[in-house]
């Protein structure tokens, strides 16, 4: 399951989604998408996880809770 997480705070590192993500299963990718030209994070990321039902449950667990003093918005993502 493909998992778009948004509204993060621009501290938030990879390694500290992916931390959070585990708890809820296996994760087969995280990526916090960037900015091109200045390489800062733009506040949002999309999550793998193999596992439809643990990638459910951290969506229905996570949507609006707080993280790193911002709260998230947790949803499946959809297809480009």
């Amino acid at each position: 399951m493909n998992i778009y997480i948004g509204n993060l705070n621009y501290r938030v590192r990879e390694d500290d989604l992916r931390q959070v993500m585990e708890e809820y299963g296996a994760v087969d990718s995280v990526k916090i998408i960037k900015d091109r030209e200045t390489g800062r994070s733009k506040g949002f990321a999309f999550v793998e996880m193999p596992d439809n039902a643990a990638g459910q449950k951290a969506i229905d667990e996570l949507n609006e809770a707080e993280f790193e003093g911002r709260q998230m918005v947790v949803k499946e993502a959809r297809p480009k």
